[in-house]
């Protein structure tokens, strides 16, 4: 399997929250993860935004990807994907009672390769925005 469809079919797994279960088989034991946002200042571990990402459909059980852009950059081993989030809270699990608001958020994964494995992903959103839309903030 190629860096790109290793890249595609775990952004697509941990987008659907299939959870680090299934994720891990394209990735390596300690990915790490970063994203400069307040609601993952605490997730440094990849198998956490996976696990996070997979109880985000929870409370919003529509919740799916739209995919905008996906590339590889084959010299630095890297994969670029551009996506929206839209979803409603409709369902229990949120930060407070379903509030029926919905939201359309941008965000960017840059996905980091070491070997055949994903070693790193860096997730670029504006955590406010989408917070704010589905009136949790």
């Amino acid at each position: 399997m190629s860096h790109f469809e290793t890249a595609k079919a775990f952004f697509d797994a941990c987008e659907t929250g299939k959870g680090w279960g299934a994720c891990k088989v394209w990735c390596t034991d300690d990915a790490s993860f970063s994203c400069q946002a307040d609601a993952l200042a605490d997730t440094t571990a990849l198998s956490g935004y996976c696990e996070w990402t997979k109880g985000l459909l929870t409370p919003v059980p529509d919740g799916r990807y739209v995919l905008k852009s996906f590339a590889m950059d084959a010299e630095r081993g890297t994969a670029v994907a551009a996506a929206e989030f839209h979803g409603t809270q409709t369902g229990q699990g949120g930060p407070v009672a379903p509030t029926g608001k919905s939201v359309v958020s941008d965000y960017a994964y840059v996905i980091e390769f070491d070997g055949d494995k994903i070693s790193h992903m860096t997730k670029i959103w504006n955590d406010v925005h989408a917070l704010r839309g589905l009136g949790w903030a």
